[in-house]
């Protein structure tokens, strides 16, 4: 199941957020691949959490997980 590996993936570089006083959550994943994720603590508030949003988050689960077609904030 997509979520299920989605939820695997997000686990390898959680460590790396809360290295750094954050973390994310996973929101929802749809059927279209699209992953809804909310970005806590540091990066919830800092501004450079798009851009670890897209070349963090995004560009590992659409390495690691096939059929992930893109990663929102939630």
């Amino acid at each position: 199941m997509l979520a299920d590996a989605v939820k695997t993936a997000l686990e390898d570089i959680r460590p790396q957020l809360q290295a750094d006083g954050g973390d994310l959550e996973l929101v929802s994943v749809s059927d279209d691949g699209k992953v809804y994720v909310r970005l806590t603590g540091a990066c919830g508030s800092c501004p450079m959490s798009t851009m670890t949003l897209k070349m963090g988050v995004e560009a590992h689960l659409l390495k690691n997980v096939p059929g992930v077609s893109e990663v929102i904030q939630a």
